[in-house]
């Protein structure tokens, strides 16, 4: 007998949470097109932030209240506490309706992965994170086109000032490649790395949990499910920060970015 003929007994577990539980079949199709559950709840959120801010809006009384408070409390962390205090008083006022709505944005289909049912942070997908950066890049690159011209716009991002002679060879592509090119990557990784790997946290412990509760007989697996459950319980509060704050990182970068770009000195 050699061992290419001995068959070994197949060894049952827990199921294994991996890239392959993000990518989720499609809800229904139209014009043979799949639309997944992560599409909807990105229009989905859309929807949820207008209604939302329109009904906060809405009274515009002098003394406001709870609904209408909440959100000037918001409106005014993002005005004042990002966008004013990056890109500085004189030019901060047409960058506020984008940041505003870029942080609800992320911050809301991040938040998806704590509602239960739903329970999915959108920009656990590599695209959403991208599409928004990218958005990000045209903004900031935009307004620093439309202050200095193009060309100016280069030196200004390229060149550091008080920077001269040979080791501007050095210099230059190195910027170029950091403050050009590579941002947007930056700023998508850093959302859908944190997204991916706290949702997949959350599965493990949940599923090792259930399995070892439900279809594991020692006791001391019992008390290790139950440990387990506790351990998902605490890391959804957990992310419960963790999703703010990468809302507010994102936010508050494409705010520096936007200072940067606009600024008289690199």
């Amino acid at each position: 007998m050699t061992l290419a003929s001995i068959t070994l007994p197949a060894v049952s577990g827990p199921p294994e949470p991996g890239p392959a539980d993000f990518d989720l079949p499609d809800i229904f199709n139209v014009a043979d097109f799949g639309v997944t559950k992560p599409m909807i709840l990105v229009a989905l959120s859309v929807v949820i932030i207008v209604a939302l801010f329109y009904s906060m809006a809405r009274p515009a009384a002098v003394v406001p209240g709870r609904l209408q408070f909440a959100g000037e409390l918001v409106y005014g962390f993002v005005r004042n506490g990002i966008a004013r205090e990056n890109i500085g008083s004189h030019d901060f006022k047409k960058f506020v309706p984008f940041l505003f709505s870029l942080f609800l944005f992320v911050l809301v289909n991040n938040f998806y992965g704590l509602i239960p049912v739903v329970q999915f942070p959108s920009m656990s997908h590599i695209g959403y994170p991208l599409a928004i950066a990218v958005l990000a890049w045209l903004v900031y690159n935009g307004a620093g086109i439309a202050k200095k011209g193009f060309l100016g716009y280069l030196k200004h991002e390229t060149v550091p000032a008080g920077m001269k002679g040979p080791i501007l060879l050095l210099l230059v592509p190195l910027e170029f490649l950091s403050n050009i090119l590579l941002r947007p990557v930056t700023l998508t990784l850093r959302l859908f790395a944190t997204m991916f790997a706290g949702h997949l946290l959350v599965i493990l412990f949940a599923l090792g949990g259930e399995y070892l509760l439900l279809h594991s007989d020692p006791v001391l697996n019992k008390v290790a499910g139950v440990f387990s459950v506790v351990l998902a319980i605490g890391i959804s509060f957990l992310e419960i920060l963790i999703m703010f704050l990468q809302a507010y990182v994102f936010t508050l970068l494409t705010s520096m970015y936007i200072s940067e770009a606009i600024a008289d000195e690199h």
